[in-house]
Parts: structure tokens; sequence; C-alpha cells
């Protein structure tokens, strides 16, 4: 495909529309909006541009469908796949301005929001009304709601609520060619038509752009407990997760973090806990309800289910603060990887019962190719994030031998009963393995929903399919 080059003509029509404080073409700016939390790529635009309402998006995608010019949809650039990544340069249209929370209906426990607003600030604010928004990504503090669409995004507490597309009832959405749709109506149960709403949520960008979204939300669970349990064996850790679920207990969280994972995170952060020498994982775990001593008789019947695995002193979080930090311990993980060395990022999931099996068998592929792997992730729902460490990996294996690697740990996980992302979505960087978990004709039905919604190719290109 042979996109347009941006002009003097171009910028005089973008700026028309959203103003001239609204393009942005410095190159400090560019350079900015040319990365995301994607490993170290970047790719430039030429224009970012930053509309502040639905109609001005619509005539931007108008001109450019009709002038055939790239577009890659963004908020706050906190993703691991490259989603939003400018492969074809062209424009960056942010939708950071569109961060209003419109409604917060109590009557029918439902909200109405714009897709730049932050995460936890929504979180928050349905909480002031004792409801529950549960989607909670540990980038929540900054990730927008949009990207959360885009990715269909989880976090720990889809173990027991659930990932964003549950809570997704209508969207407003605007089309490759300008035009603008509503894909569903603000009700529980819809049974009528194609379900255009989970089809926009998790096509990261690719279909169209959300303007708007109403959500369902759910009553705020009023007591929580926080366990941090170690083990001196992962694979152990791993086999518990299980059989926490069979003795009939649905934590609301449960987390798995390698022993590298915790130390790093230890001296990245200013959280203080010793770790004996002998523990190599720790499962973090969290109940929550509304009848605390049921909560403490849930915690002891996980106790006597992890005993069996050989875990040791269970800590207990006696106070806020102690449950604060650690959560921020697992939410700063992702960070604390990333000033430790370069890395790679994976984000495999199978059944849960397969954890052990999929842990076991990277460390195996690891060694065969010359790398080291810190892991950690939702154990809870089989979600297992492989950070692959380059260290003394020379720069030629890097480049070019350790995508070997990965596809044989995504052919494990295919073979457990999983695929090759969770939460992170497929972007540019995993696009070459999404052979393993689809067949042709998957592929092939995939890519005629994308030529359906956008047949010139002009909305976020290059992604989720070569």
């Amino acid at each position: 495909m042979d996109y347009h080059r941006l002009n003097t003509v171009d910028l005089k029509i973008f700026t028309e529309i959203v103003g001239l404080n609204n393009i942005f073409y410095s190159e400090e700016i560019l350079h900015e909006y040319s990365r995301d939390e994607t490993e170290d790529l970047k790719f430039l635009p030429e224009l970012v541009v930053k509309p502040s309402n639905t109609e001005q998006i619509s005539e931007i995608m108008k001109y450019c469908n009709q002038n055939i010019i790239p577009v890659t949809p963004c908020g706050a650039r906190t993703g691991l796949s490259g989603g939003s990544l400018p492969i074809k340069s062209g424009l960056v249209l942010s939708l950071e301005k569109l961060n209003s929370i419109i409604e917060i209906d109590e009557r029918n426990l439902q909200a109405t929001v714009e897709p730049g607003v932050i995460n936890e600030e929504f979180q928050n604010a349905v909480k002031e009304k004792g409801l529950f928004y549960p989607p909670d990504p540990a980038s929540k503090g900054s990730c927008m709601l949009g990207g959360n669409i885009a990715e269909n995004a989880g976090g720990p507490k889809a173990l027991k609520y659930g990932v964003t597309k549950d809570y997704v009832l209508n969207l407003q959405v605007v089309l490759p060619s300008g035009e603008i749709i509503w894909t569903g109506a603000n009700v529980l149960k819809n049974a009528t038509g194609y379900n255009l709403t989970q089809l926009i949520v998790g096509s990261e960008g690719t279909l169209g752009i959300v303007t708007k979204i109403v959500f369902r939300l759910i009553p705020l669970p009023k007591k929580d407990i926080t366990l941090l349990v170690p083990f001196n064996c992962s694979e152990k850790a791993c086999n518990a997760v299980s059989a926490v679920f069979r003795a009939g207990i649905t934590p609301s969280a449960l987390e798995f973090i390698e022993r590298d994972a915790i130390l790093w995170t230890i001296k990245y952060t200013d959280i203080k806990l010793e770790i004996d020498d002998s523990i190599m994982a720790h499962l973090l775990i969290e109940v929550d309800g509304d009848n605390l001593e049921k909560l403490y008789e849930d915690c002891e019947l996980i106790e006597n289910v992890l005993k069996k695995f050989e875990c040791g002193d269970i800590l207990l979080a006696n106070s806020s603060s102690e449950k604060e930090n650690l959560w921020k311990l697992r939410r700063s993980i992702s960070e604390a990887v990333k000033s430790n060395s370069i890395y790679k990022e994976e984000d495999t999931v199978v059944p849960r019962a397969e954890l052990a099996k999929l842990l076991k068998g990277t460390k195996e592929i690891g060694k065969k190719y010359g790398f080291n792997s810190v892991c950690y992730g939702h154990a809870g729902d089989g979600n297992l994030h492989i950070n692959i460490i380059k260290e003394k990996m020379s720069d030629f294996n890097w480049k070019n031998i350790l995508s070997k690697g990965i596809r044989e740990i995504f052919k494990l996980t295919k073979s457990l009963g999983g695929t090759i992302s969770g939460e992170h979505g497929i972007g540019y960087v995993q696009k070459e393995y999404i052979d393993i978990v689809f067949t042709k004709k998957e592929i092939e039905l995939q890519k005629g929903i994308k030529k359906l919604f956008d047949p010139k190719n002009i909305l976020n290109p290059e992604k989720i399919f070569k």
C-alpha cells in the first residue's frame, strides 16, 4: 500500500478541524509519540493531532480515508505489544483530550465515559458512589480506558470479575470512513443482530476509533484480605493454584511472582521485604466480599490447601498500608524488570492447571537457546508474563535466534490448550506468531473483517496480521 505523505495542504485541513493548538510536528513531540512501552521500538509519525470530540475525529478520518493517510490512534501509550506504534508514519491521533466521565448512572449501575479517562480515576469516581469497575491492569494509574478497550485489558481482578469486555455494554465508534455508529444498546441483554460491541473490544484500534463507552458496574465489595505466600519451588506454587479453586474458593486475585521478579522489584522500589534464600516464588492472594468472618474462613481453607504444596510462613497484611505495599510491589514488576535489563515480554495464557508445565517448559527452552527468563503473572487465570532477559546474549542471537525460542514457547502454550496473548494483544511484535494459534481459514476470516471495516487499510496498519 502506497500511503500519502503529508504536505502543507493537509496541515491546513487538520488545523481547520482541530485548531492550531492541537497540531504538533516538532521533533520532540514526534519522538514522544513514536513509542509505547514495547521494548525499545520507535517509529516516527509525521504529525500528532489531538482532537477534542467525536465530530472532529470523524472529519479527520473522512479526510484521511479520501487521501490514503495512515492513522494510528493512541491513548497513554502504555501498551506492551506495539499496538500504538505508527509503523507507517502518517498521523498519530491522540485521544487524551476526550477525558470526561460523562455520567455515572447509579440507578442502572452504568457509566458513560470518554476513552481518554484514566482507569484508576474512573475506578475512584465510581467507588465514591459505592460502585465497582473491576478491570485493573498494572498500569491503571496511567493507562486510559480506550486503550483498555482496544486490548481487552485484564489485571489481577479478572480472576473473579472478568476482563474489560465483560463490562462494556455499548460503544460509540468512528469508522475509518468517518461514519459514526453505536455498536449496541445500554442494556444487559442484547440478542439483536451481530455483536459489534464485542467485535470492537480487543480489535486493537484496527476497525474503528472508540469515542464513547458505556460500562456496566457492580456493587463495591466492602472487605478484603491480602496474603503473600512463599514457596521453595516455583512449580509447586503453580500447582497450588488450581488446588485452591478445586477446594471451592474463588479469590479476587491470585498472582504468581518468581524470585528474581520480586527481588528486582524490592530493589527498584522503596518496599522492605525479607526473602529467605530458599524461596523461589510467591503467590499473592486476595479474597474479597462483604462478610469479614467468611473471608477469614476462606483464608484458613486456602492455608490448608497451600500447606499440601509445602508453602512457607504466610504473611497476612494487617493494615491498609501493608496491602498497598504488596500490591505496589506486584504492579511495579514490569518497570523493575525494564530497569534491570533489555528484555522481551511474552503474554502467554493456559488453563490454570497447566501453568506448572508452561513454566517448566519455558525454562527448558531458555536453556536450549541461551536465555534466562523472569516470570510472573495472573496465575489464577493461567496468564503468565514471560520476561526474556538479554543479559549476556549476543546482539546477533538476540535479533536472529531468540525468535525461534519464542516460537517454541508459543507452540508449547498452544499444545497446553492456551494462546499467545491473554491481555496485551498481538499488535506489531506478536503478529509473526499468529499462525501458531490460527488456521489459514481463521486468519482469512479475520482479515476479511478488517477489509470490510477498513478497505483502504488506513487505520492502525501493520497490526495483528502481516
